[in-house]
Parts: structure tokens; sequence; C-alpha cells
């Protein structure tokens, strides 16, 4: 029997067969493996735990703890037939189910990874936890933790932090899950959650390099997106979109900051009535974020700055189909369809091709510009002259809604301020045709000396 052993470590003896080996002699090695574990000589631990597996081969916290070794040394393929020998050998052995998840997601296998996480969790909701051991009690934060590991890996880091937040009453110094639910909260756009609980952390501890180096990360992000909206309030668009501009650089791997971004400087265009760069930019973030009824509410205003209101409506459609009792879509679905059927009849700003963005200075140089070409006494043949009587008449219509402020704004809702049809309680107008005159602009002093032939 002694030609079997060998002096190990320290004198511990070192059995070479699986006959030689006492349950003492497991022990030891199991000790020193867990010694040599801790002070990192990991080659001179596995070297323990691959006795201590031959000794007692039908004991899966042995097979559990050399995986654990093969994982510090980086050798996780290694890892993988200890920790499924493990769960063979102890089924509801949880921790091991969640480490071989953990293996089998890195090297790209979701499915089995999946049914691993789902089992742990299945687990813990269906067992009765006061019955069993300590380490799924309800009262003990490794139960928990272990289950908000598994929500994590399986996309659920709602019900992970349901479970993360007691823990931090559990465990004295529970800095390690302050830490998790703040980078938990951040990852999902709630950085004042983020915040709170970085901070926790650091009253623990305010060197710890991991909280500290977290809480300047979420509090510059913070800074820069309560700026941001500061200048909104303020109508300073463009300084706006520059400090989410610099949150997508900061977060470009966090979606929700992001989308936000994208959603905000959206928004900000629109208000800058910088149309085309407003209609690509709300396009690429509506395709990230499909059912964001704010940036269906924004591209539609981009399409009613460039006088697409058939798109418009579409949007504000859309909108509604995803929140049915938000008033401010509802207005303006109304208000696009008004505007649509009003750009059946007569549109002023396309009269006088001028966006609807055009200032007063530009409609009046528009409207100049179009009463000279169109002006009746250029035309000598009958037909030509009336149709430009026509055209003159719509252009100095034009002229007067898009340069009286309240008019403009009354077409702009999608009514016609000149169409009795439009107005409550009737109008003036030639035999209820529709083709009203509030005033005739060959008599308002200009330079125009014709007359019409009814």
């Amino acid at each position: 029997m002694e030609s079997g052993r060998r002096k190990g470590f320290n004198g511990v003896l070192v059995v070479s067969g699986v006959l030689g080996a006492t349950h003492v002699e497991i022990e030891q090695h199991l000790e020193m493996g867990r010694k040599l574990l801790a002070a990192g000589q990991l080659a001179e631990a596995l070297s323990h735990y691959h006795y201590a597996v031959e000794g007692d081969s039908k004991n899966y916290l042995t097979y559990y703890k050399r995986a654990a070794v093969f994982l510090a040394m980086g050798k996780s393929k290694s890892a993988l037939p200890d920790l499924t020998r493990a769960i063979q050998l102890k089924p509801d052995f949880l921790a091991a189910r969640l480490q071989r998840g953990n293996i089998l997601l890195k090297q790209g296998n979701t499915q089995d990874a999946r049914e691993d996480f789902e089992t742990v969790v299945r687990k813990i909701h269906t067992t009765d936890l006061t019955s069993l051991s300590p380490q799924l009690s309800p009262w003990d934060p490794e139960s928990r933790e272990l289950r908000a590991d598994c929500y994590i890996r399986l996309g659920d880091p709602r019900k992970a932090i349901h479970d993360l937040t007691p823990t931090t009453q559990l465990r004295n110094d529970n800095r390690a899950a302050f830490l998790k639910l703040s980078i938990l909260h951040y990852s999902l756009g709630e950085h004042q959650e983020s915040l709170g609980h970085v901070r926790e952390c650091l009253k623990l501890d305010q060197d710890d390099k991991d909280c500290l180096s977290h809480y300047k990360q979420v509090k510059k992000l913070s800074k820069q997106l309560d700026s941001a909206e500061e200048h909104i309030e303020e109508a300073r668009y463009q300084e706006a979109i520059v400090k989410y501009e610099s949150v997508m650089r900061r977060e470009p791997n966090v979606p929700y900051y992001t989308n936000k971004a994208n959603e905000r400087i959206c928004f900000c265009l629109v208000k800058n009535k910088m149309t085309a760069k407003a209609i690509d930019l709300c396009s690429e973030a509506h395709q990230r974020d499909p059912r964001n009824i704010n940036i269906l509410r924004d591209r539609a205003e981009a399409f009613i700055l460039n006088q697409d209101y058939e798109k418009a409506v579409e949007d504000y459609q859309e909108a509604r189909e995803f929140d049915m009792e938000n008033n401010e879509i509802r207005e303006g679905l109304e208000r696009a369809q008004k505007l649509l059927k009003l750009s059946r009849k007569r549109d002023y700003y396309k009269i006088l091709g001028v966006n609807r963005s055009a200032n007063k200075q530009e409609i009046i140089k528009a409207y100049r510009k179009l009463a000279q070409q169109w002006h009746p006494d250029n035309f000598r043949e009958e037909a030509k002259k009336k149709e430009a009587e026509k055209r003159f008449i719509d252009i100095a219509s034009a002229k007067e809604v898009l340069t009286d402020p309240e008019k403009r704004q009354k077409f702009d809702s999608g009514e016609d301020p000149l169409d009795p049809e439009s107005q409550q309680g009737g109008g003036g107008g030639q035999g209820g045709q529709g083709r009203p005159f509030h005033f005739n602009p060959f008599e308002s002093g200009g330079n125009y000396h014709f007359k019409f032939n009814h």
C-alpha cells in the first residue's frame, strides 16, 4: 500500500489510487485544494482535487470543486464534464446548473443554457424553500442571488432586481448587490435609481473601486441627460441635439440610451423645422423602436412640415393603435386628417411654393414673384387670361392667409379661413361655391389695372 503513495504539498500524503484512499485522506486533499485555490496556486490545487475525485467518484461536491479550479484557470471546456457529473449525482444542485448554463451560453449553446437557467428558476419557484437547506432559504441571500443571476441570463432584469433588492438587507456590507442593482437599473435607462444604489455602495466603502468607477460613469451620463432636457425646455434645440449625440457616443451599447437619444434628437429636428433631416432620423429611430409613439408623433409632424399629409395620417394612426387613450395623438390625427382633406382643395403653401416653416418675408417674396408671373394683363388669349385670373386670385388668397398670424394658425390647424364651409355658422361666398372673396386683390392699391369679365 505504501508503494501507491507519495509525499505531496507540505508533507500531505498524496494517494495515487482509488483503493488506497480513506475518507480522512480525501478530506485532506479537499482542504489542501481549497487553501491552494485561495492562494492562487491553481495547478497545485487541481492536483489535489484530481486525487479527491479518484478517491470518491460519487461525491458531487468534489466534481463541483474541481470544476471551480478549471474555471479559475480559464479552462471552461474542462469544467463542463465535472459540472455535468455533479448534476447527474445531484439533479437539484442548482449552483452547478447555473455554472453550466453560463459555460453553455458562452459556447453559443443557447438552448441547453436556457434549459439550465429555467430549471434553476422553476426549482426555486416551486419548492417549499423553508423545507430545504439554508442554501435555498427565503431569508438567505444566496438563494435570491442565485435566482437573480438566472433571471439576468434569461433576459429578465426586472425579476432580477426584485430578487436582489432584499439581499442588500439580508447580507452585511453587500456592496456587490448594490453594484449589481445599479448596473441593472442603468441598463434599463433608470439612471436616477442607478445612482441611488451605487451611492449606497459607496456609503459602505467610499474607496470601493468598482462602485466608484460605475458611479462616475452614471453621474456623467445623468448630467448629460438632465442638461439636454433643460435645453429642450428652454427651446435651445440645437444644443440639446449636441448633448444627446454625446450620450450616444458615451453609451453606444446600451439600447435604451441610444433609442432615447434618437427619439429626442428627432423631436428637436422637427422643432427646428429641419424637415428632411428630421424625417430621415425619425425613420431610423422608428426602425429601432417601432412601438414608440413619440417617434411616430414627431415623424408625423415632420411629414406635415413637408406637406406629405397622407404619411402624417398614417403615422398618427399607427401611434393611436399603440395608445388609444392618448389625447395628444388623437388631436394630432384629427389635425393631420383635416390638413389632408384641405390639401385636396387648396393648399396655400403649395400655391406660393413655400415650405410650412416659411417666414413672412419669404412668403411675401414668393407672392410678388408669382403675382408678377400670373398677372392677367400678361395674357392676351381669353382662355389663358381666365386661367391667369384664377391663379392670381389663389395667389392673393394664399398671401392673405399666410401673412395673417391668426388666419395662418387656423389653416395650419386644418381649417381654411377663407372657405365658408370651414367656418362655423357659415360665411360669405359667391353662390356658396366655396370660392370666397374677402378682398379684391385688384382694388388693393397695387399696380394692377384690369377688371374681370363675369
